[in-house]
């Protein structure tokens, strides 16, 4: 797999202290074993960041269409720094991939708009399951270091 320069903060930079952060996490099962990998890779980098497991919520849905309606009911509690959308879309012989993908892509950046709650969206697209399983880990750890980094940065702007 190809790596692009993420430009990626050490973890010792303030920006990625996740100490004082509560953090929901929204898992969709479909493609379970995938996004348990996804989920299981942003809770250890969480962890890394600081972020207390108390102050983490993590729920699971049916699937990536599901995953936006969860995050809006957690927005709207308005106990969360920022949220963290798990999901891995397939593409199958239909257009429904596409209809996943872009449906759920668009209404879980539409929430964190609405809501000004930033959230790192990990609903993984990939062609075939290898490529979702070579991606698994480094989403799953992406969303972690996103979360944690933009509810910093909002903190900082308000």
């Amino acid at each position: 797999m190809q790596h692009a320069d993420q430009g990626a903060l050490s973890a010792a930079d303030s920006r990625m202290d996740g100490s004082k952060l509560r953090i929901a996490i929204v898992q969709a099962r479909f493609n379970e074993s995938i996004t348990n990998a996804l989920a299981d890779a942003c809770k250890a980098e969480l962890a890394a960041l600081g972020v207390q497991a108390a102050n983490i919520q993590h729920v699971q849905v049916p699937g990536a269409l599901e995953v936006p309606l969860a995050l809006q009911a957690l927005a709207e509690t308005e106990q969360f720094d920022a949220m963290v959308a798990l999901g891995c879309i397939i593409r199958g012989e239909t257009y429904h991939f596409e209809l996943v993908a872009n449906e759920s892509g668009s209404a879980v950046t539409r929430i964190g708009l609405d809501y000004q709650i930033p959230i790192a969206n990990a609903i993984i697209t990939t062609e075939n399951l290898a490529q979702a399983v070579a991606r698994q880990t480094d989403k799953g750890t992406d969303a972690a270091r996103v979360a944690v980094e933009m509810a910093n940065l909002l903190e900082q702007l308000a």
